[in-house]
């Protein structure tokens, strides 16, 4: 049964090339006025009605072939409705109206309130006592342990390895089983000035903590997009000693001052510019890329980029104070979804409106607002709406 199917399937797809060359031949065999070479005038196609689909056409073939037919129609129309513009635009010359700006995720967000502006006093005061003020002092010298989860994956060891290259004076070792609260005060009695720890799930790492020694703070990134050099196309060979330079890309916010400046630190005050080579941690979306290049001047006025790897994507998941302590820490941020958020506001939103998420409330506030309905005897309440509702 299998076979007879599979020669009839193949017979089908025969036919149909068969039919889409015949019905080409007979649409080149007509000439502008509608007649044919032998003189006899083809019968006429039905023409579609105006609210007629091709998603009604009852014919799986057919009906690819009517839609094939229909996109290349309209990429010919808006390519010709783009010559037509261009042309206008440069005879018009210098009196051509602006082209409009289009609609992207980012230029549609709402104007976020903790954004810092650098002339402000607080946040220079703020960043003068925190944690980080005796690396921008220069009073410290950044060391750096990369160590990763139990039992790692050879995929997640060669991350860090390479990780270990990008990052001047970091030392990888290995997790032997130990837990992170015996591995921190080892590292701070051994002058280690930072800690990164990459995680995994399945042999893919999915996971980068990053706590500043000795007295914090720590943040728990996700790790995705993750690409070796061997998986990279067209880089470069692999990077020198010399310590890079590094490039912060929209960290304006308080927040993103915070994450800023822990990533600022993992790398010394003296770049070397002779070695040309450029960590990159560019925020876009709450997203944090990370690139490693190296430049190349072709001219004096041409300069190109050789990415070297690895490269991987970061979301910042918590912020915390103080060492790493998943029982009793204190977070100073928690990545949380509401599902009341409009979407200018989230970011990630649907074409047809909001994208709904559940919303992420304790147990403990559900059950102290329960009891509170059965001291007042009004249960009603649990069936509300608003009782989903943040307060």
């Amino acid at each position: 049964m299998a076979k007879a199917g599979d020669k009839s399937g193949g017979s089908g797809k025969k036919g149909l090339k068969r039919k889409a060359a015949t019905e080409e031949a007979q649409e080149a065999a007509v000439g502008e006025d509608g007649t044919t070479e032998s003189g006899v005038q083809p019968p006429k196609t039905a023409a579609f009605p105006p609210g007629f689909s091709i998603s009604e056409i009852k014919n799986k073939q057919r009906r690819h072939l009517m839609f094939t037919r229909w996109k290349q129609q309209q990429r010919k129309e808006k390519l010709a409705a783009k010559k037509k513009l261009k042309k206008e635009r440069e005879a018009l010359g210098d009196k051509a109206p602006p082209k409009p700006v289009p609609k992207t995720i980012d230029n549609q967000r709402v104007y976020d309130e903790t954004i810092v502006d650098p002339n402000d006093e607080e946040v220079a005061y703020d960043e003068a006592t925190d944690e980080f003020a005796s690396y921008f002092n220069r009073q410290t010298s950044p060391k750096i342990l990369i160590t990763t989860s139990d039992r790692p994956h050879g995929r997640t060891v060669r991350l860090c390895e390479q990780l270990s290259t990008v990052i001047p004076n970091s030392h990888v070792y290995y997790r032997r089983g130990l837990a992170l609260k015996k591995i921190i005060p080892q590292c701070i009695s051994r002058d280690f000035t930072d800690l990164i720890v990459i995680n995994e799930d399945r042999k893919i790492p999915n996971g980068l903590i990053l706590s500043h020694l000795p007295s914090g703070p720590t943040a728990h990134f996700k790790m995705s997009s993750v690409r070796l050099r061997k998986e990279i196309k067209r880089r470069g060979k692999d990077p020198t000693e010399h310590i890079p330079e590094i490039i912060l890309n929209n960290f304006t916010t308080r927040l993103g001052h915070s994450i800023g400046r822990m990533f600022a630190s993992l790398f010394p005050h003296n770049p070397q510019f002779i070695g040309r080579q450029v960590a990159t941690f560019h925020n876009q979306r709450d997203y944090i890329f990370f690139r490693f290049h190296r430049y190349i001047f072709k001219s004096e006025k041409k300069v190109g980029i050789q990415e070297l790897g690895p490269r991987f994507t970061l979301k910042l998941r918590s912020l915390q104070k103080g060492t790493f302590d998943s029982k009793y820490g204190e977070y100073e941020w928690v990545h949380k979804v509401c599902a009341y958020s409009m979407k200018s506001q989230l970011g990630n939103f649907k074409k047809d409106g909001m994208r709904i998420k559940p919303c992420t409330l304790s147990f403990e506030y559900l059950y102290l607002k329960l009891c509170l309905c059965i001291y007042s005897h009004e249960l009603k309440l649990i069936s509300d709406t608003a009782f989903w509702s943040r307060d």
